[in-house]
């Protein structure tokens, strides 16, 4: 198989990134990658669902990163996974001298050591610069989910329509299940056995880098976790802060101790972001020197300066995620070209380990087994959002009233960067719009 031929697959089967932003994957086969990753650093403390898939389907998986591999005439493809998940690598052993190419790189447990400018760095030393593609360092990477979902494009030529998602914290039995794109999250956290405290907060995501949502909110590709929290909980009371009375709280008590930029991964990579930096110019509204906020371009958001570093409980990334938007919406492009300094020595010594993460955040008591159901969640209705993905969303083809059969096209790429979308279960259209399609079962 050639790389334009894979390239339609994933595309036409609306193959993106599982997780994160939702980047096209089509986008990243190209005869420049000299090495692939496979992601299973399963970045966030309490999901499970990656080292979960890729036990359960390890040949498959492996198979197809062998073949992605190929295709693009890559000469590695590294397994990046924790050397805790035993179980997966013991799947993953079973295999793996039928892939020569295919090698597995043990990583630590550290947050956040799936961020792909991170895990790149740990698997082949190589380090992407600020504001950079990991392409210019001839390395792809591809997450574990995406890699079955290709799996399922090429060989049973099937498209994305469902999502695996994780179901932890307060609920009766934590639970990963297998739900069609565009079931309400209430649908999901109802197949955990229901939830444990009253008025549950559902945070999307995982405890550093979600969001709060809301229960009719639709599950899209991007949708890895739940985590039912009290509403009183530290992360949801964190998530709720107001950003002018952060500025103020910076103002009035950040005792410039610089641990946030210490422990900031990026910057402990050579990167130019420095929270520090940016708390005591912003809170003190200073603009002789506009490098702090000019740099906040290559915060990656992770949260260690925020919910881990600070010893004050100040919200450096909140604000430099203000920032960002501030300077997108006013046109201010990221500085272009701009090389990393040395990796800083003291690196080694300045990870976040994910179990002291946890106990700081209150998050011990919820890390528990979630298993994996691989039968699909049955709903009659499903809410399909048109734009899962970063880029152009797809352009309804099905109109009110049109029945459809679960994995129809009902929206096709748009021109640009798009991927399409399918039915996610049989029925008939009672709504289009530009932005999504409604489904009811028959």
């Amino acid at each position: 198989m050639d790389i334009k031929e894979l390239q339609k697959i994933m595309q036409e089967n609306g193959v993106v990134g599982a997780g994160g932003a939702g980047f096209p994957t089509y986008m990243k086969l190209t005869d420049k990658a000299e090495i692939i990753l496979m992601n299973c650093a399963e970045c966030e403390p309490l999901l499970k669902l990656h080292r979960q898939l890729l036990e359960k389907h390890a040949y498959e998986i492996m198979k197809t990163f062998d073949m992605v591999a190929e295709t693009v005439g890559a000469s590695q493809a590294i397994i990046g996974i924790k050397k805790s998940y035993v179980q997966t690598i013991n799947a993953l052993n079973q295999h793996i001298e039928e892939f020569p190419r295919v090698k597995m790189h043990l990583l630590d447990e550290v947050y956040p050591m799936g961020d792909e400018v991170v895990l790149i760095y740990e698997a082949t030393g190589r380090v992407v610069r600020p504001g950079g593609l990991p392409i210019e360092q001839g390395v792809a990477v591809f997450n574990v989910e995406t890699l079955y979902n290709v799996y399922r494009a090429v060989e049973e030529h099937k498209p994305v329509t469902c999502k695996y998602v994780s179901v932890v914290a307060e609920v009766e039995n934590p639970v990963t299940v297998k739900v069609p794109l565009g079931c309400t999250l209430e649908e999901v956290v109802a197949q955990a056995g229901g939830t444990t405290v009253k008025d549950p907060v559902y945070f999307v995501g995982g405890p550093m880098m979600g969001r709060i949502g809301n229960g009719s909110d639709p599950v899209t590709k991007t949708t890895n976790a739940i985590l039912v929290l009290p509403k009183d909980h530290v992360i949801v009371m964190k998530k709720q802060r107001t950003s002018s009375i952060d500025l103020k709280r910076a103002a009035s008590i950040c005792c410039h101790c610089h641990t946030c930029t210490d422990l900031c991964p990026r910057h402990n990579l050579g990167h130019p972001i420095d929270p520090a930096m940016f708390m005591m110019a912003a809170s003190n509204q200073d603009f002789r020197n506009v490098n702090p906020y000019i740099n906040s371009a290559f915060c990656s958001s992770c949260g260690v300066c925020e919910m881990y570093a600070c010893p004050q409980s100040l919200a450096p990334r909140t604000l430099l995620a203000d920032m960002k938007g501030g300077l997108r919406k006013a046109g201010i492009r990221p500085p272009q070209g701009v090389q990393p300094k040395p990796v800083q020595e003291s690196r080694e010594y300045r990870k976040v380990p994910e179990e002291r993460l946890m106990a700081r955040l209150g998050l011990t008591r919820y890390d528990k087994d979630a298993p994996l159901q691989e039968e699909l969640v049955n709903v009659s209705k499903v809410k399909v959002l048109l734009s899962q993905h970063i880029g152009a969303p797809a352009q309804a083809i099905v109109n009110v009233g049109d029945m459809v059969t679960e994995g129809q096209m009902i929206a096709q790429p748009a021109q640009g960067l798009s991927v399409g979308i399918h039915a996610t279960i049989s029925g008939k259209v009672t709504e289009v719009t530009d932005r999504h399609v409604v489904i009811a079962r028959n």
